[in-house]
């Protein structure tokens, strides 16, 4: 080791102790929408850095190790700083999954990262079928993969409605076939995005809170959250509802929102105050634009289950929300209008809301990051600044 490895080495480790991982509350971390590419020398050093990341992880815990610590959100946010990013922007979520794909080679590390941002989300089955053929998996597994890949994404853009339309779509797929999502979802509007965690490890039903952690600074005062278990007997309802014939759905609609109803929106004025809310899912009222001929389609297929409903080609927000609407106030089945995020900086804390910080699994995080940089085949400048990117990132983000 070199005098410059060493002293750098020794100044991270005598200035990031134990006591300042071991934190009781975060501090506050915002995901405002970023636009344009960032630029390419950057991505070529995050990229190298990846590698040999990625590369230790692998070698030394495993590749559902690492599948675990990307669905951690605030290990990825930490990966997302040692490599270079703004911590805090929403771009941390479209670059790094974007430099992960390009430097995590399947053949060398048994993992594939699939999809990506825009159109190139809409690549991923046919990248998973293309990994399948590299990973030797069979035509079921590879339909299981593509599944799960299509109902997370329907889940959130869907089934959790809170304001935020996907962008983005990440699946990250091992050779022993277990999977991770990191998908996002933005609100033009308000410029936020919400971040979206999945495993297959923790997903064992795909309709039933199926997240890891949703990642988000702002929460909504009401949300529609059909995956949450107190939407149960609304989920059962809304199945029950779509096997009925399309026109006795519509006199129920009608029984709740007589055609000479209108919104007090339309006549309310247009001010700065008033504009910004409107683009929250109204979710107090029956949507007029509903699919009824997914509808029919539902109606002849007869669905057993919401999971079924959901997966339907056709069924998007505004049915969903109508058939909770219609189950919650002719049938009495109410759905969950807690916006079901789960992660926050701004909200963890030793209050333990909305839960108690895990301070072990942060501290572990931490010092798995640090020792992969130490270890990495990089030059000595890019480690001190690695290693100072990382230090600045946790007293920053979490304090005592």
């Amino acid at each position: 080791m070199t005098k410059l490895e060493e002293n750098s080495l020794n100044f991270f480790s005598a200035t990031f102790t134990p006591e300042e991982v071991a934190v009781q509350r975060t501090g506050v971390a915002k995901l405002p929408l970023h636009y344009g590419k960032a630029p390419r020398w950057l991505v070529i050093r995050m990229r190298k850095l990846a590698k040999e990341i990625v590369t230790i992880i692998v070698d030394e815990y495993g590749t559902s190790d690492f599948l675990k610590r990307i669905s951690d959100p605030f290990w990825f946010q930490a990966l997302g700083c040692v490599l270079g990013y703004d911590w805090h922007s929403s771009g941390v979520t479209t670059v790094v999954t974007g430099v992960l794909k390009q430097a995590v080679v399947p053949e060398n590390y048994g993992i594939a990262v699939c999809g990506g941002k825009g159109k190139v989300s809409r690549q991923t089955p046919l990248e998973i079928g293309s990994i399948g053929e590299k990973f030797g998996f069979s035509s079921d597994r590879v339909e299981a993969l593509r599944y799960a890949s299509k109902m997370s994404a329907k889940v959130d853009n869907t089934a959790v409605q809170a304001g935020y339309q996907l962008y983005h779509h990440a699946f990250f797929v091992a050779e022993d076939s277990k999977w991770a999502v990191i998908q996002q979802g933005m609100c033009l509007q308000d410029r936020t995005a919400r971040r979206y965690h999945w495993l297959s490890d923790n997903a064992q039903n795909f309709v039933v809170e199926p997240h890891d952690a949703i990642v988000g600074d702002v929460k909504r005062e009401i949300a529609l959250d059909m995956t949450a278990k107190k939407s149960e007997s609304c989920r059962k309802t809304s199945v029950d509802i779509a096997k009925e014939p399309p026109k006795k759905i519509k006199r129920m609609i009608l029984s709740i929102r007589p055609a000479y109803q209108k919104s007090l929106r339309e006549w309310m004025p247009k001010t700065e105050d008033t504009a910004w809310k409107e683009y929250l899912t109204d979710v107090l009222s029956m949507p007029r634009n509903i699919n009824w001929k997914a509808l029919r389609e539902v109606y002849e297929f007869q669905p057993h289950n919401y999971e079924e409903l959901l997966g339907f080609k056709g069924i998007g927000p505004a049915t969903v929300r109508g058939l909770a609407l219609i189950a919650e106030l002719i049938y009495g089945e109410k759905p969950s209008w807690k916006d079901p995020v789960k992660y926050s900086f701004a909200y963890g804390g030793k209050d333990g809301v909305p839960f108690p910080v895990n301070r072990k699994a942060m501290d572990e995080s931490i010092q798995i990051l640090k020792r992969a940089i130490q270890e990495a085949k990089v030059g000595n400048k890019e480690k001190v600044r690695s290693l100072q990117r990382l230090r600045r990132f946790v007293p920053d983000n979490i304090t005592h």
